[in-house]
């Protein structure tokens, strides 16, 4: 029998939505060992400043983000254990690395899959606060957790924070085996790209609330840079994507738990 999950302080998460400060908690969910830590309402700047190194002109113009309501945040990207508990297989290609590296070769479809077969199982349990469900991140919501206040090119030392081809051996490697940013997550700056739920299409700019990203588009966006991937690609403001059927082993996704608009 599958364990149940933990809700940390399911009431007050669900009564304080609408509060200015919510209380930072996190959520578990105990049969696959999957935290997600709280991100609270706020602001901040997305995109890259004109003379950042390595900039690409689709990380502009910058806007200021503002989050009317908090949402969790995987700890860490999904591993190869915990898609296997919900979907019922691994398809990556570093199964040698083993069940806590993430999970790879997972389309935007599959991560989609994914969060859908947990949503439909946590609310048959009554495990979901009311209104919300899991998904992906929107970009400016990865942006926001991966930042964690800051507002430099990256969110700390990068060869301590994300795997890339120069520290990686040519390899995933299992999940936090290295330094988290300054609000807890980690592995945003390396080791697999990490899907996001956004179309990829150009930045407004100006000020945003709560954004979506474009109603269409061509490919879909990912972020954090890979562990075969330069190092400049784990950039805070550094965008990349694919269609969303491709299948890559440089590809992972993380969980969200967010607001529903219906």
């Amino acid at each position: 029998m599958l364990k149940r999950t933990i809700l940390l302080c399911l009431l007050p998460i669900a009564t304080s939505l609408h509060s200015r400060e919510p209380t930072r908690k996190s959520i578990v969910i105990e049969d696959l060992e999957l935290e997600l830590i709280q991100v609270k309402a706020g602001s901040f700047t997305m995109g890259s400043l004109p003379g950042e190194p390595q900039r690409d002109k689709a990380e502009g113009p910058r806007m200021e983000v503002t989050f009317s309501h908090p949402f969790w945040l995987g700890k860490t990207e999904v591993t190869q254990a915990q898609y296997k508990a919900i979907v019922g297989v691994n398809p990556s290609r570093f199964k040698e690395v083993g069940p806590t590296a993430p999970v790879e070769e997972v389309s935007w479809d599959d991560a989609m899959k994914f969060c859908k077969m947990l949503t439909f199982r946590e609310k048959e349990e009554s495990r979901l606060p009311k209104g919300y469900e899991y998904t992906l991140p929107t970009e400016a919501q990865w942006e926001y957790a991966c930042r964690a206040g800051t507002t430099s090119d990256y969110a700390g030392n990068l060869a301590s924070m994300g795997w890339s081809n120069g520290n990686s051996k040519g390899a995933t490697h299992p999940v936090a085996q290295l330094k988290p940013n300054q609000w807890g997550f980690y592995d945003m700056s390396g080791n697999v790209l990490e899907w996001c739920l956004d179309w990829y299409g150009d930045y407004p700019g100006g000020k945003v609330r709560d954004p979506k990203g474009p109603a269409h588009g061509y490919f879909r966006i990912a972020r954090g840079g890979s562990w075969r991937m330069d190092a400049h690609i784990g950039r805070s403001a550094a965008r990349a994507g694919g269609s969303q059927g491709r299948r890559d082993y440089t590809m992972g996704f993380r969980l969200a738990l967010s607001r529903v608009e219906k």
